[in-house]
């Protein structure tokens, strides 16, 4: 409570200090007077002003009113026993004193804070400009061979259409339309990351049941790769989670894709769900080649334009991996890719999991 006072406006924490400061020596002089009707122990009620003043002073604006409520309780104990302020000089110095000293420990103490997040937001800040500017990069690097292919081919095809036969003419065909699928693919990705606001990775998130997310994820997959093959385990309770669907399924696509373009093998690729108390877990596993050991620092910043060690752009994961780190960033989850004892898998968490009833 005391931490947000310090974002209000000067007026409202004057209004709000001289609120709880007049709470607090009213609330202290009520007890001391209810007190002495028991006891005449004047030590025992300047503890209890003490421990209000303290309270007092964590949400003074500024000093006066330390002084002032100390000012109060010294009057207030010398007309409660009879004597003169000046006897209760010593104890006015000594509690202005305390009072100070604990309002200047807590306004550093928020100072520093209030640094703290300003470095955390500056470092957010780069993290997003670095992001974005490798972003730029692996787009010139990825749009630079497919469309330089689509165009080549196809001005073989309008310049020596009739002397080539069909099969090669069919080979032409599919050269274009894997680069152009391809530019798709990349499109969609840039259209994906446009959806989230780009200084505070901002989203608009709603309860999802996961199963449906991973199946709209998978029909896509079908529908463009009607070849590959996938092993899907979710478990049976319905799991429902905060999260954009359409860019958790751009995540699912993008790491499903990536398992296909870089394994290298013919087994099927296994996207698991798990449950657990905290968090959803979601894992896409390939049985192939493995990460390279120089790429493992660079798969997410846009920058490793290349899994297999292979001069096709084509082949490259581009801006895919970086648009996942951005998303799940986004939905204040995790991400990481690592190599299990036959192949790599990438693992991303999304938190705020919660239970609904068995499918």
């Amino acid at each position: 409570m005391f931490r947000k006072l310090r974002t209000l406006s000067r007026y409202k924490q004057h209004f709000f200090s001289i609120l709880f400061s007049t709470v607090c020596m009213g609330t202290a002089a009520l007890i001391s007077s209810l007190y002495c009707r028991f006891s005449a122990n004047a030590v025992n009620i300047t503890l209890v002003f003490l421990l209000f003043l303290l309270l007092e002073s964590c949400a003074a604006v500024t000093y006066l009113y330390d002084v002032l409520c100390s000012l109060f309780a010294v009057l207030f104990l010398s007309s409660l026993y009879n004597a003169s302020f000046m006897e209760y000089l010593f104890t006015f110095f000594g509690m202005s004193a305390v009072t100070i000293w604990t309002s200047r420990l807590l306004s550093r103490r928020y100072a520093r804070k209030a640094l703290t997040a300003e470095q955390e937001k500056c470092l957010v800040r780069t993290d997003m400009d670095r992001i974005r500017a490798n972003l730029l990069r692996a787009v010139s690097h990825d749009l630079r061979t497919p469309l330089a292919s689509i165009m080549g081919n196809s001005l073989i095809l309008l310049e020596n259409g009739s002397n080539l036969d069909s099969d090669e003419k069919n080979r032409i065909l599919s050269y274009i339309h894997e680069d152009s699928s391809w530019l798709s693919n990349m499109t969609e990705n840039l259209l994906t990351v446009t959806r989230i606001r780009n200084d505070d990775l901002a989203i608009t998130s709603r309860n999802e049941i996961v199963e449906e997310v991973v199946g709209e994820a998978l029909q896509k997959m079908k529908r463009r790769h009607p070849d590959f093959r996938i092993q899907a385990k979710i478990p049976e309770d319905i799991i429902m989670i905060p999260m954009d669907a359409i860019l958790i399924e751009q995540v699912i696509i993008n790491l499903l894709e990536n398992a296909l373009q870089h394994s290298s093998s013919a087994k099927p690729i296994d996207l698991l769900v798990e449950n657990t108390s905290r968090e959803a877990v979601f894992t896409v596993r390939d049985y192939g080649q493995g990460i390279p050991s120089e790429l493992m620092d660079t798969l997410f910043d846009g920058t490793a334009c290349t899994m297999a060690h292979t001069a096709d752009s084509k082949k490259g994961n581009g801006i895919g991996l970086a648009v996942c780190k951005t998303i799940i960033d986004a939905h204040h989850g995790s991400i990481i890719g690592r190599n299990h004892d036959h192949g790599a898998e990438f693992i991303f968490t999304l938190p705020g999991k919660e239970r609904g009833g068995a499918a």
